[in-house]
């Protein structure tokens, strides 16, 4: 009776279909950095002095010419679709209105572990928005949203 009863478990087992599994990602972790005239986040590869210059270019925002969103995410399963990271910016420009801008960047998904995008608003279209006040950054595959992190005032 054992026998038996174990026999159709495992025929039960084996002939029920898999699910089709669906692409799944996440937003590890967000990092907006401010750029200087030249282009640059830091002025060594130290975290502190990093953090240090990143304090001296929001206090001097005369010094500031862009800003950067350093973004890593993973994402595994079949893809039906091309990824892309998309950053939604809100910022304020003394005497105008808030205003909202959007950056986004197609991805390659290859291999299990997560990678890195970099986003940049610089030049003349950051002097005309501003200071960013606000953000949030989503993962899409296609039309079908993956995840998202967002700041504090979002």
């Amino acid at each position: 009776m054992r026998a038996r009863f174990f026999l159709l478990v495992i025929s039960a087992a084996l002939l029920q279909s898999s699910p089709a599994t669906a692409a799944t990602g996440r937003i590890i972790k967000v990092l907006p950095h401010l750029l200087d005239l030249q282009g640059h986040h830091a002025l060594s590869p130290s975290l502190y002095d990093r953090d240090a210059y990143q304090a001296r270019l929001r206090q001097h925002p005369d010094l500031v010419s862009g800003i950067r969103f350093d973004v890593q995410w993973k994402a595994k399963g079949p893809m039906s679709a091309p990824l892309s990271v998309i950053v939604e910016m809100r910022g304020v420009l003394e005497g105008i209105e808030p205003k909202q801008y959007v950056l986004e960047e197609q991805l390659q998904s290859t291999g299990r572990f997560s990678h890195w995008a970099r986003l940049v608003l610089s030049g003349d279209e950051y002097k005309n928005f501003g200071q960013v006040t606000a953000w949030r950054v989503s993962l899409w595959e296609g039309d079908k949203f993956l995840g998202e992190q967002k700041s504090f005032l979002w």
